[in-house]
């Protein structure tokens, strides 16, 4: 008998385009890890719209993110892939497990405290609860293992938190699941400040890699990529824009950091950069050809995300249904 997989759950919210750092941080990842887990890849919409988005480009967006998924090597065949909107049981689950937390935990999220400091009394209600709805999205499926960038950890440990107090509450009906940080390219940083985390929602565009940025523009964006006086391909903090720049290769062409400091040794940064540059390209050519082939052929993500959807809320009804049967409810 073929012992049962372990079931892992992630998605990526359509509230931009996707960075280098999610394709290397997140989707790479999942390419592997769908060998070896029965997965669950959603587009989490709902999550989006914690902060207000034109309709039209949340639809555009939605449907270019299924796309870089398939695109990027994730098998619709092997996995679950669906639209998080598409399952209602995300945000009645959530609603469900709101009535079981606390405010005190939720505001002591660090992502709710550092938009609360820039937005003040104006930040939306769905910012604040968004940890919740990510708890629901985790335990509506019973995932055993959860890909999380390191600053989703402290959602993940909530989410683990909430589903340990719903089961001493009600008895046993999550469970309560691992946080899986990959150890590649897990974190890549912004090109500029190489202290802070690459991200889309910078105004400078030299900041980031989008994933379906043309070569040209890969290749200006790292040759302008900070650097150093020191000269030197090395591994160090010290360094923080050439560390940045390795870990980026590393991930890509699957290269150790040593490997790389001897490939680079007194060779300085002008053939380094021009080679990192290379790579990305080589690495997400293929992959926004392939974007472009299932954008004008909708019909075949129609098909793929309307059949993950029926998958996706069958499980996570059984979910809810039990939740909802130990609560209290009458149902139909």
């Amino acid at each position: 008998m073929e012992e049962k997989r372990k079931v892992i759950f992630s998605g990526i919210k359509p509230s931009g385009d996707l960075t280098l750092g999610n394709y290397l941080g997140a989707i790479k990842n999942w390419v592997k890890l769908q060998e070896e887990y029965e997965c669950y890849f959603c587009v989490v919409d709902l999550h989006a719209i914690t902060v207000q988005q034109k309709p039209a480009d949340l639809r555009k967006r939605t449907l270019e993110i299924l796309a870089i998924y398939i695109a990027s090597g994730i098998i619709p065949e092997k996995n679950t892939m669906f639209i998080q909107s598409h399952v209602p049981a995300h945000s009645e689950c959530s609603w469900l497990l709101t009535c079981n937390s606390y405010m005190g935990e939720l505001s002591r999220m660090t992502q709710y405290k550092d938009k609360a400091k820039k937005s003040g009394d104006s930040i939306s209600a769905g910012l604040f609860n968004y940890p919740v709805l990510m708890a629901a999205d985790i335990l509506l499926y019973q995932s055993d293992v959860v890909p999380v960038g390191i600053d989703q950890v402290q959602h993940l440990e909530l989410a683990r938190d909430i589903g340990e107090r719903f089961n001493k509450t009600y008895s046993p009906t999550f469970k309560i699941p691992e946080a899986y940080v990959p150890k590649a390219g897990a974190k890549i940083m912004d090109l500029q400040n190489p202290e802070k985390k690459m991200s889309k929602s910078e105004e400078n565009p030299n900041c980031y890699i989008l994933i379906m940025d043309p070569p040209d523009v890969i290749r200006k964006k790292i040759s302008r990529a900070v650097t150093d006086s020191i000269g030197e391909v090395r591994y160090s903090d010290e360094q923080p824009g050439v560390k940045n720049l390795m870990t980026i290769l590393g991930a890509i062409k699957n290269m150790t950091m040593e490997e790389i400091e001897e490939k680079y040794k007194g060779q300085g940064y002008a053939q380094f950069k021009k080679d990192v540059g290379e790579a990305i390209v080589e690495e997400l050519e293929p992959v926004q050809t392939k974007v472009k082939e299932l954008l004008e052929n909708k019909k075949e993500l129609e098909e793929i995300y309307t059949k993950g959807a029926e998958k996706a809320r069958y499980v996570a009804n059984k979910t809810l249904s039990k939740m909802k049967r130990k609560i209290g409810f009458i149902q139909m």
